[in-house]
């Protein structure tokens, strides 16, 4: 009361029973809006406790009690949260959305389910399975749409439980599984992305632009990631030609079963080593530094300070990296245009053309001007956006006849994916539900796991995800 703690002393009258076979000896009075059965505080406090434990859990739940004067522990507070009944759930909701999180990732995960229509959460349960899900929709009749990923657990588990309800695949991933696709399909034509090299004499005689090699840091040695990369793909394919199966793969290597698939999938190890090549925040400076060094500056130190100038926030050591390769070399290199990298095109096409810079459009178009492949990828992509956009999954199986006319290998592999769950994916590009809701509410779940410092187990952090915020 007023920032100060207040010990009430309440006197009640007890009663006394004289029956003997009374399983209840005592009666005491309570007071209408203050006590409780067994309570140790006034009713309107105990609320309090429920709502602090209910937003913060333990430890931040007993500072914030202690700023208001209230004294408890964050042991106190957790068994409050778990004594807090939950609402049932005797049916399930119209249209119910659902989703995985990790309760300890790659070891254990549980099942998210939500009302669509009011995007609260409805339900928690241990595990992902097919069968779990099935059981859930028998014990909760009513559903009549799921919205759910592209995983086959949760397709498997609503024909199994719920055959009569309409499934719905969600947009997001199936934009994320044609990333992918074009990704592969750039990283397959990556030959295409460099300029072309001039053909008339006066250019000729000019250097070429010298780029650092991807595969080497800035001192010249190989990268780790490279080695790993070479020294995998190497074990997995021996043991590929030896007849050995992914998943023994798996146990000898001590790869996961997806990254062994990656790796004896791949044409080459330099289709794998395409994927590795990360960007560098010097890159955008480079051309300026090229000029520089043409200009007859050669001090690292002075380009450091140019640089900074406009707008590099990294080191000089980064600087005396790049330098100390051109240092190596017998003729200063010309500046000329850089090579995209292939996620970079893959934005690119992936990209509505209206919101790419003028820069962007340019290199784009002169891209696909010299490989017809990836035009071809971009007119695909293009339709496949206008059906998500438009809602116009009748215009689905004419676009994947489309797909496979061209040669398109990573396209044909993302249309069979579409074939296997065709309904869901029509229903997906036809209606207007969508998974978005249940990947807030999962991103919500991520948030709470961080807030409990390792506090919680699968019943703890139930009562916080279904309890009213």
């Amino acid at each position: 009361m007023a920032g100060q703690r207040v010990l009430i002393r309440l006197q009640v009258r007890r009663f006394i029973c004289d029956v003997a076979a009374c399983t209840r000896r005592t009666f005491v009075e309570q007071a209408d809006g203050l006590t409780f059965r067994y309570g140790r505080v006034t009713r309107h406090l105990h609320e309090t406790l429920q709502v602090i434990a209910a937003a913060l859990a333990g430890r931040p739940g007993a500072r914030l009690a202690a700023r208001t004067a209230i004294a408890t522990s964050r042991s106190t507070l957790l068994r409050v949260l778990r004594a807090i009944p939950l609402p049932t759930l005797t049916a399930g909701p119209r249209v119910l959305g659902v989703d995985e999180f990790a309760i300890r990732r790659g070891a254990t995960y549980a099942t998210l389910l939500l009302d669509m229509e009011t995007h609260r959460p409805i339900d928690v349960f241990d595990g992902r399975t097919a069968d779990s899900f099935a059981a859930w929709l028998r014990a909760h009749p009513g559903v009549e749409t799921i919205c759910r990923d592209r995983g086959g657990n949760y397709a498997e588990g609503a024909r199994s439980g719920a055959p009569g309800a309409v499934q719905v695949a969600d947009r997001f991933h199936l934009w994320a599984n044609l990333g992918e696709a074009v990704e592969k399909t750039v990283i397959a034509h990556r030959s295409c992305l460099p300029e072309p090299v001039p053909t008339d004499e006066e250019t000729q005689t000019a250097p070429a632009l010298v780029m650092p090699d991807q595969g080497r840091d800035g001192d010249g040695d190989e990268r780790r990631l490279t080695v790993r990369k070479r020294e995998r793909y190497a074990a997995v394919q021996a043991l590929m030609i030896a007849g050995n199966s992914l998943n023994s793969i798996s146990r000898q290597t001590g790869l996961c079963f997806r990254t062994v698939q990656c790796y004896a999938q791949a044409d080459s190890l330099d289709e794998l080593l395409a994927t590795a090549e990360r960007s560098s925040t010097l890159d955008r400076f480079k051309q300026y530094l090229l000029t520089r060094w043409n200009d007859g500056c050669t001090d690292v130190g002075r380009l450091h300070h140019e640089l900074q100038g406009m707008g590099w926030r990294g080191s000089a050591r980064t600087v005396q990296r790049y330098a100390h390769q051109l240092r190596g070399l017998t003729s200063a290199p010309a500046p000329g245009p850089v090579t995209p990298k292939p996620r970079k095109v893959a934005k690119w096409l992936m990209t509505n053309p209206a919101n790419l810079t003028a820069g962007d459009q340019v290199r784009l178009k002169a891209v696909i001007a010299r490989c017809p492949e990836l035009e071809a990828t971009r007119r695909h992509v293009a339709e496949f956006a206008f059906m998500m956009r438009e809602l116009r999954g009748d215009q689905l199986p004419n676009w994947m006849a489309a797909v496979a006319a061209d040669e398109l290998p990573a396209l044909h592999s993302f249309v069979k994916g579409l074939n296997r769950d065709l309904d869901a994916v029509k229903n997906g590009l036809t209606l207007t539900w969508s998974s978005g809701a249940c990947e807030g509410a999962v991103n919500r779940v991520k948030a709470l796991k961080r807030s409990m410092f390792g506090r919680a187990n699968l019943d703890l952090l139930r009562h916080r995800i279904l309890l009213p915020n």
